[in-house]
């Protein structure tokens, strides 16, 4: 193994995240004086300027990473490779990294390269994924044959190759006879190279074949990381410049077209930033079976990151074409490196074999600390004795209008003292964190189980609640016997819920509430959550609106069930004189937009988190029946399309589990998520139906089979699953309100 793999939870000290920005300070600082932008081109081609610069990142420390973790391994190597991506510099970091990590025991050699006395070139040849990156055979100390798409092999001093189908590491001079060197021009410029060797003296040692993958899934992640740096430059270039570039009297950043395409990049660039970042981290800390994480970036990123440099480019319009700009260098090298080791398709196919392969497994489990993997355990053993899956087949089996609750379920849960895991001390709660709650979360999906308390409700009167409220409705939230509902929406007013028109007005000890609620899914709960308007000449209009607690029996409620097209059913509720208490009001009259705004906070972080659980157990089980499928005569788990499919959509999933645990990990550290949150909920909600249409392609018309049909595939839950989720991109704030919000928050882009 390229590392020493560890337990899940055990831990190592390893460089800090303020250690990585130190890291990340020191080299850009380094290259912006030495390899400044300007220049950047043309110093690309001249062989001395890459030496003298690879000289250069030597002396400060670079050429040794990854020799020795402690110091700074994969995860430091990734933050400089997207530094030498951003900066345009060529330097062999990548290849330095690999000959460190292959070539412990060769102590002369590596001084060499740490020194920048050597400059190597690393061909993975036969190894690579890309069918025609060339072959080397060794013949004793001979080697010969030909590679193709190398960068910088007329800076070299050594080339550092896999031989012998991968059984081997060869080491070649430069200056050795029989070495050839050719240019071969790409993307409209110089910098590729081939190279034959014909029985070059070439010294090498054994490599265990068993270890290619990861080789593979190292040089990807660091080649992943340069394209990312540079795709991520051009972008915070094209932010600046739509902010200044004025149309029709305005800056172009103000229209949402353009807001929501760059929302769009943010996205993708973090989430490909994320996935680098996790799978640099598992490798350092020696996670087992760590470079599934490699494969998924890289199938998500080799597609997605040409896209945003394309949607990049866009932005910039003309000005973006032109060479002179910086532009067109970070595009070539996007397009560089997304193209190497097979694209995107070798990396599906890791994928695939995983989770459709002869012992098929599922998503790896987050490494949540010690406490939290406890928790884990204790939860997943709770629910297998109070969930188990005949409980769960008898109660999908019942004729239920409340799908996704279970009184007695509810009950139980609140035995255990969960539903206030995060709750501080003082209201009954446990004080845990919120990795804890990750980890509630994620196992009540794996388990199908129903919902159970009222999250958004209890912070809320956590925060606003009058001690007598506090008193009064926390402990019936804590045991689970309370469940509550949401009347916000109205037929005008949906995102845009400054807009309502629902009026509550004072009479003496009691609020006189008069209006219409829409679209309601638990408006079957025994309390209801009530935005209302009680000044109609507030300005701004949010200014005006208060909150209240109301019971659904209260007189003059009159609801109207309608039928969903998911199977479950929503409401319509029209309120004619409803009189509720005075002390009904939750927090201060027209304060009602904090109360709403505020207690969503701590529900934003866990949005992304509990839809991207589902979209895995979701996937799993998907792939567990497409195991038993046959397309024309043959197993459908080994035709290709169908594991091209399975490896993207398995891709998507992961990255769209690092977005939600980013947001868990802003939370952690008490910073609350509000666009990193949208970010999480756009992509989990988007993905959610784009899986369910490609389950759809694969299955076929035995996919469109309810329930109630015998052969329905997985009792129908195919199709229930593709009408559900549409509810994912509408529901707590639609995507598009979602991607403004990202963009004038997280780009900072004019209203």
């Amino acid at each position: 193994m390229l590392n020493s793999e560890r337990a899940l939870g055990e831990t190592i000290a390893l460089p800090s995240e303020e250690e990585r920005q130190l890291l990340r300070d020191s080299v850009r600082g380094f290259l912006g004086e030495h390899w400044p932008a300007a220049s950047a081109v043309e110093r690309s081609t001249r062989a001395s300027a890459r030496r003298e610069i690879w000289k250069g990142l030597a002396n400060q420390g670079l050429a040794s990473l990854g020799s020795q973790p402690l110091e700074g391994g994969l995860h430091e190597t990734v933050v400089a490779m997207q530094e030498m991506g951003r900066a345009a510099c060529p330097a062999p970091l990548a290849d330095a990294v690999l000959v460190n990590l292959l070539l412990r025991g060769s102590r002369e050699f590596l001084e060499l390269v740490h020194r920048g006395d050597a400059y190597p070139c690393f061909c993975l040849a036969e190894a690579d994924p890309e069918p025609a990156a060339g072959v080397i055979r060794l013949d004793g100390s001979r080697a010969s044959g030909r590679v193709a798409f190398v960068e910088g092999a007329d800076s070299a001093t050594h080339f550092v190759l896999l031989a012998n189908g991968g059984s081997a590491l060869a080491v070649i001079s430069a200056d050795a006879p029989g070495v050839h060197v050719r240019p071969t021009p790409a993307m409209g410029i110089d910098g590729l190279f081939e190279i034959d060797f014909d029985a070059s003296t070439a010294w090498s040692v054994p490599i265990d074949p068993a270890i290619l993958p990861e080789i593979v899934a190292v040089s990807r992640l660091l080649v992943g990381a340069r394209a990312w740096g540079a795709a991520d430059r051009s972008f915070e270039l094209v932010v600046d410049y739509v902010k200044q570039r004025r149309q029709f009297g305005q800056p172009v950043g103000r229209f949402q077209a353009l807001q929501h395409k760059l929302a769009n990049n943010l996205i993708a660039l973090t989430g490909i930033r994320l996935g680098l970042e996790a799978a640099a981290r598992h490798f350092d800390r020696g996670v087992a079976q760590w470079h599934l994480f490699s494969s998924a970036v890289w199938a998500y990123e080799s597609n997605v990151l040409r896209k945003v440099s394309l949607e990049t480019h866009h932005a910039f319009g003309a000005i973006g074409y032109a060479e002179e700009h910086e532009a067109p260098r970070h595009f070539r090298r996007v397009h560089f490196d997304m193209s190497r080791h097979g694209g995107p398709r070798a990396a599906r196919e890791d994928l695939a074999d995983r989770y459709l392969g002869e012992q098929p497994q599922g998503f790896p489990e987050f490494d949540l600390g010690e406490a939290g993997n406890a928790f884990r355990r204790d939860v997943r053993l709770w629910l297998s004795e109070h969930w188990p899956a005949e409980r769960r087949r008898a109660y999908e089996a019942t004729d239920q209008t409340h799908r996704e609750f279970d009184a007695d379920f509810a009950r139980e849960l609140g035995a255990t003292g969960w539903l206030g895991l995060t709750w501080p001390k003082r209201f009954g709660g446990m004080e845990r964190t919120p990795y804890e709650m990750l980890a509630l979360l994620e196992e009540l999906e794996r388990f199908e189980a129903p919902r159970a308390g009222a999250p958004i409700q209890a912070a809320a009167w956590m925060i606003h609640g009058s001690p007598e409220q506090q008193a009064r409705y926390l402990p019936g939230l804590l045991s689970g016997e309370a469940f509550y509902g949401m009347w916000y929406s109205e037929p005008d007013s949906g995102s845009d819920l400054a807009s309502l028109r629902t009026t509550a007005v004072r009479d003496g000890e009691h609020w006189i509430i008069n209006g219409q609620k829409i679209w309601t899914t638990t408006y079957w709960a025994e309390y209801m959550w009530l935005a209302a308007r009680t000044d109609a000449t507030a300005k701004p209009a949010h200014a005006g609106i208060s909150m209240f607690l109301v019971r659904s029996d209260t007189p003059g409620i009159v609801r109207k069930p309608m039928r969903t097209m998911y199977g479950g059913e929503f409401c319509n509720t029209f309120l004619d004189n409803v009189r509720v208490p005075a002390d009904a009001l939750v927090g201060k009259e027209n304060g009602g937009w904090q109360v709403l705004t505020g207690s969503l906070g701590t529900e934003r972080a866990y949005v992304g988190s509990r839809i991207t659980a589902r979209l895995a157990r979701d996937f799993e089980q998907v792939c567990n029946y497409i195991r038993t499928l046959e397309i024309d005569g043959k197993p459908a788990r080994l035709d290709p399309v169908v594991r091209n499919m399975i490896g993207d959509v398995a891709a998507h999933i992961e990255i769209g589990r690092q977005l939600a645990l980013y947001s868990i990990d802003l939370y952690a550290r008490g910073i609350e998520p509000t666009w990193e949150a949208a970010m999480a909920k756009v992509f989990a909600g988007e993905l959610m139906e784009r899986f369910c249409e490609e389950t759809f392609d694969i299955i076929g018309m035995r996919a469109t089979l309810s329930s109630g049909n015998p052969d329905a595939p997985m009792l129908g839950k195919l199709e229930q699953k593709l009408r559900h989720s549409l509810m994912w991109v509408i529901s707590i704030g639609t995507n598009e309100i979602q991607r403004t919000l990202i963009a004038q928050r997280g780009l900072g882009l004019p209203r």
